[in-house]
């Protein structure tokens, strides 16, 4: 999880099995009904907890709600910080993500439903603190990404770094949001036709090519 924490220390001392089980069913919970409609007595009753154990670890609705999105974002950068590591050239890697956002994204529809829930929440407070917590990690990584592969040659030498890491993690958020969201399908449907989604390997064809081409591959 992010340094920052947002529970208090009786949340961490109790067993990790059942801290996995209030925070996956609080996952579903946030995704499907947002932060505002989200009951913590609906949590609570399924986690088979009381509301007031729920509030001896989290000081406030809006605590909660940010260990849990840190929690199923922690998820998906521990995907991302795999593939990083292989030994794979930078459009190895890229295609790799692309591949893997198709398969996580059907698995892990409300962990990708709460992070599509996070960007469109209204209250700027708590979007600014998830904003700065949890986007740092993974525009840090395609940066430096980036900047490796501009100095090795992979790409072109004059592109921006930080906009073409910024526009990458923009198709990674846009296909992830596609492959596990109701709106997110059927725009995708829209631009690419009913089959698109037992057509796998023709959007990674795609997606890739555009990339290469973007980035001036050599």
């Amino acid at each position: 999880m992010a340094d920052t924490k947002h529970f208090n220390e009786s949340f961490e001392r109790i067993s990790e099995e059942k801290r996995t089980r209030i925070l996956s069913i609080a996952i579903s919970e946030f995704a499907n009904r947002g932060f505002t409609s989200a009951n913590t007595n609906t949590i609570a009753q399924k986690a088979g907890i009381s509301v007031g154990s729920l509030y001896k670890y989290f000081e406030t609705k809006e605590d909660f709600f940010l260990t849990v999105v840190d929690y199923g974002i922690t998820q998906l950068e521990k995907t991302l910080e795999t593939v990083l590591s292989m030994d794979l050239d930078f459009f190895g890697k890229i295609e790799k993500i692309v591949r893997i956002i198709q398969t996580h994204s059907r698995t892990n529809q409300d962990i990708i439903r709460l992070y599509n829930e996070m960007t469109t929440e209204s209250n700027y407070e708590l979007i600014t603190r998830l904003s700065g917590e949890l986007e740092s990690l993974s525009a840090k990584c395609y940066i430096d990404l980036i900047q490796k592969a501009k100095a090795e040659g992979t790409i072109a030498s004059d592109v921006d770094s930080n906009l073409s890491a910024f526009l990458l993690d923009n198709i990674f958020m846009t296909l992830q949001f596609s492959y596990a969201t109701v709106y997110y399908k059927e725009r995708m449907k829209i631009y690419l036709g009913d089959g698109v989604f037992e057509n796998d390997e023709d959007v990674v064809h795609a997606v890739m090519k555009f990339i290469k081409r973007a980035l001036g591959a050599r």
